[in-house]
């Protein structure tokens, strides 16, 4: 069994694109790798980063670059508003909302329970496509407590782990792992207890070659690599 610590931002393109490589990879390794699923805060502020920062237009601009982006991957849907008119003003309320759902799952945050994760897993994927597909602002608590109709979670224990503050120690040690570990961007796959990373727009074959690698080094610490 290897850990895969897995950064993302839920605003992120990248891996609301790469989310298919995710699932595969889980679906052909499932018994043999654990997820641990964590969050980065490239989209804390967007006001900032893509109003001002994207030079080409601001929102207006960038939600035509993810048109453009998008159109390369088939299984995308990407909804016409998406920036345009729907615009989150930060990812960190969202990702407040699914680290409080993780500890809801597993109080002792440490993700080891596989059908937990997997239903961690799916409320995350939910949560891309509410904005990316449907163009609802999940910068808004309201919107992203109505994602957890149909699931075993209910929408009090969630908001309790906001407001006591755990959700956002939570996130604060996802933070301080990424420095740790040297985490630039969206997404990010870790391995190996930060010795490989595998960043942004990835193939499977890559990732799936680095899975492979690892489970067939066997159990010996430190043992050499010749890939």
């Amino acid at each position: 069994m290897i850990t895969i610590d897995y950064f993302s931002d839920v605003l992120c393109v990248w891996a609301y694109g790469g989310q298919i490589r995710l699932d595969e990879l889980q679906k052909e390794y499932g018994e043999h790798i654990q997820v641990r699923y964590r969050f980065m805060g490239l989209f804390g502020d967007t006001r900032t980063r893509i109003g001002d920062g994207w030079q080409d237009g601001g929102f207006e601009g960038f939600g035509r670059h993810m048109q453009e982006v998008c159109r390369q991957w088939q299984h995308t849907h990407l909804h016409p508003d998406v920036w345009t008119r729907c615009r989150p003003l930060s990812c960190t309320t969202a990702h407040a909302f699914l680290k409080a759902a993780a500890l809801c799952l597993d109080p002792s945050g440490s993700q080891d329970d596989r059908e937990k994760g997997r239903i961690l897993g799916q409320l995350i994927d939910v949560t891309r496509i509410a904005f990316f597909e449907r163009a609802q602002d999940i910068s808004k608590l309201s919107v992203l407590l109505g994602l957890l109709d149909g699931t075993s979670l209910g929408a009090d224990a969630v908001v309790a782990k906001i407001e006591n503050g755990e959700a956002y120690a939570a996130l604060h040690a996802d933070a301080e792992l990424m420095k740790t570990y040297g985490v630039l961007g969206s997404p990010t796959y870790v391995f190996n207890e930060g010795r490989q990373l595998l960043y942004g727009n990835v193939g499977f074959r890559i990732i799936e070659s680095n899975v492979r690698e690892l489970l067939s080094s066997g159990p010996v610490a430190g043992a050499p690599s010749w890939c």
